[in-house]
């Protein structure tokens, strides 16, 4: 931002981000003081606001002027630690701040079980984007209902209560397998996320209760195209996870051994990829693989064919959808996004062998 433009209007969040050399978010979280920021990029970014003459959200003098704090809340499943790992919470969040930003609004970021100094019981907010699909969302949500707080929810349960912003997972889910079905695969695995909290790592077979939507929906999305597939479950959405469940769906033998494998997030494909070829195997040629997310992989050699979803414009309209309820306006719902497949060189015919 240049010198006549601060005199033409007031500095933004995403200005001090931009000065700082850092995300929306991260800039919004080190305003709030909640979440894993380290120090000096906190220093960072206080310093460049400062330069900018940004004062950030006074959630005591906007607590004076309308009842509020000034602050959202974003519950997040797991720990704070595992959701920054992951790229597509990273990139939500980010979107979320983007949207928010112009209304000098901080975000604290909560987790469901529990973990931090405030707590879904207590944290004083006025308004919650409930991010993830973790089964204790149920509870979240009634704990917000009873202190009549609105909440947004991203890809969550379905209820009139909330603001939803949906994902087409089942429907995306069905175009990956569609994929590999028109290159002439008709053995593939699925290398699923979590399906409950709290869970081991395992088959999953039609008796097995999934409780973590998105698994769900991924799920009978790829078995409606291959309803005999078998899968593996993961524990977390790492690669390591992803390397494991594919090294059990081809430890069989060479005429059993799928062609192609599904794996319900890109941080799980990359695990995928390299079980393949610890065992020797070629990828997109001996067996295919496709993720879901379109997430960029720094220092990645291989083109990921995978579903590419929307997850900051995601974010972007969860705090849109925010700013209106807090206006006493209320979004039309759901506020549906749809996914894209992208053909990357992890995919190609099933070998004739």
């Amino acid at each position: 931002m240049t010198a006549s433009d601060q005199h033409t209007r007031r500095p933004t969040l995403a200005d001090v981000a931009k000065a700082a050399g850092v995300s929306v978010s991260t800039a919004s979280i080190a305003f709030s003081g909640s979440g894993p920021v380290s120090d000096a990029t906190r220093e960072r970014v206080l310093a460049a606001a400062a330069s900018l003459g940004y004062d950030g959200p006074d959630p005591r003098a906007r607590s004076l002027r309308q009842g509020r704090s000034g602050v959202i809340g974003v519950v997040l499943e797991g720990s704070l630690l595992y959701a920054f790992r992951d790229p597509v919470t990273s990139i939500t969040l980010d979107g979320v701040a983007t949207a928010l930003g112009p209304q000098g609004a901080g975000l604290l970021l909560l987790t469901d079980s529990g973990e931090g100094a405030a707590t879904i019981d207590t944290a004083a907010v006025d308004a919650v984007i409930l991010l993830g699909c973790s089964t204790r969302v149920d509870h979240s949500i009634e704990v917000f209902g009873r202190r009549d707080i609105p909440v947004v929810s991203v890809e969550g349960p379905s209820r009139p209560e909330l603001v939803e912003v949906t994902l087409d997972n089942r429907a995306a889910s069905v175009v990956a397998a569609r994929h590999l079905q028109s290159l002439g695969h008709t053995r593939v695995g699925i290398a699923t996320l979590a399906t409950a909290d709290g869970h081991d790592a395992g088959p999953v077979t039609d008796d097995t209760p999934i409780a973590v939507s998105v698994t769900r929906e991924r799920l009978l999305g790829t078995r409606e195209v291959y309803p005999d597939a078998p899968a593996w479950s993961s524990v977390h959405n790492t690669p390591e996870d992803g390397r494991r469940a594919a090294l059990e769906l081809l430890s069989v033998a060479a005429s059993e051994r799928p062609t192609a494998i599904v794996a319900q997030a890109d941080l799980l494909a990359i695990g995928v990829i390299q079980a393949v070829e610890e065992l020797g195997l070629v990828v997109g040629v001996d067996v295919s693989v496709i993720g879901f997310d379109g997430i960029r992989i720094d220092g990645f050699a291989h083109d990921l064919t995978t579903m590419v979803q929307p997850a900051s414009e995601k974010g972007h309209a969860a705090g849109a959808a925010v700013t209106a309820l807090l206006a006493g306006e209320r979004p039309d719902t759901p506020i549906a996004f749809t996914c894209e497949l992208h053909v990357g060189s992890t995919t190609g015919p099933a070998p004739t062998v």
